[in-house]
C-alpha cells in the first residue's frame, strides 16, 4: 500500500449521523444529571466523612455512553460494570507494581485495560479513564489500593447502571438495555 492509500483511508466512509430529535437529547439530559447527581450526592454526602470518593472522571464519560448513546454496545450493563471494575484493578496493580515509573505505569493500565475489555467482551472506552485514573489519581486514590475497584469503581457504575434502566426505559422510543451477557 503507498502513501496515497494510506491517507486516502483517512477521509473516512461516509457522511456523520443524523441529528437526534429534541426529545431524545431531554431524555439524555435528564438521565445524565439524575445518574451523576445520584453519584455526587453519595460522594458529597453520604462518604463526606470518609477517605473514600465516589465521583471520577471517567463517570462522566459513562453518562455520555448510558444516557447519549444507550444503543450502543460499549454502554450495556455487562460493558459498564465490567469495563469499570476490571479497568480499576488493573490501573491499582500497575501504580503499585510501576510505581517508580509512574509514565510506564499509565500506559501499562490504560493499554492493558483495554486488552482485558477485549478479551472479556466488557469494553466501555470510559474504562481506560478509571485505569488511568488509578494510576495519576490523588494521594486519596492511591490510598484506597484495590477497595478503589468497588468504591468508586463498582459502586458509582452500579448506581448510574440503576439509573439509566428507569430513566431509559421511560420514553416510549427508547430501551435499555439491549443486552445483559
Amino acid at each position: 500500500m503507498g502513501f496515497g492509500n494510506y491517507f486516502r483511508k483517512m477521509k473516512g466512509v461516509t457522511v456523520g449521523p443524523p441529528r437526534p430529535d429534541i426529545p431524545n437529547v431531554l431524555w439524555s439530559w435528564l438521565g445524565a444529571f439524575l445518574g451523576i447527581a445520584a453519584v455526587s450526592f453519595c460522594h458529597y454526602n453520604l462518604l463526606a466523612e470518609s477517605d473514600l470518593v465516589m465521583v471520577i472522571g471517567s463517570f462522566g464519560a459513562s453518562a455520555v455512553l448510558l444516557y447519549g448513546a444507550i444503543n450502543s454496545p460499549l454502554a450495556q450493563p455487562r460493558n459498564l460494570m465490567g469495563g469499570h471494575i476490571l479497568s480499576a484493578i488493573i490501573g491499582v496493580f500497575c501504580y503499585q507494581a510501576l510505581q517508580g515509573q509512574m509514565w510506564l505505569a499509565a500506559a501499562v493500565a490504560v493499554a492493558t485495560a483495554i486488552a482485558v475489555m477485549q478479551l472479556t467482551r466488557t469494553l466501555h472506552p470510559p474504562g481506560g479513564a478509571t485505569a488511568l485514573i488509578a494510576v495519576i489519581g490523588s494521594e486519596d486514590v492511591h490510598a484506597l489500593g484495590y477497595l478503589y475497584a468497588l468504591v468508586p469503581a463498582a459502586s458509582g457504575a452500579l448506581i448510574m447502571l440503576v439509573v439509566a434502566l428507569l430513566v431509559n426505559n421511560l420514553a416510549a422510543n427508547r430501551q435499555y438495555p439491549h443486552f445483559w451477557r
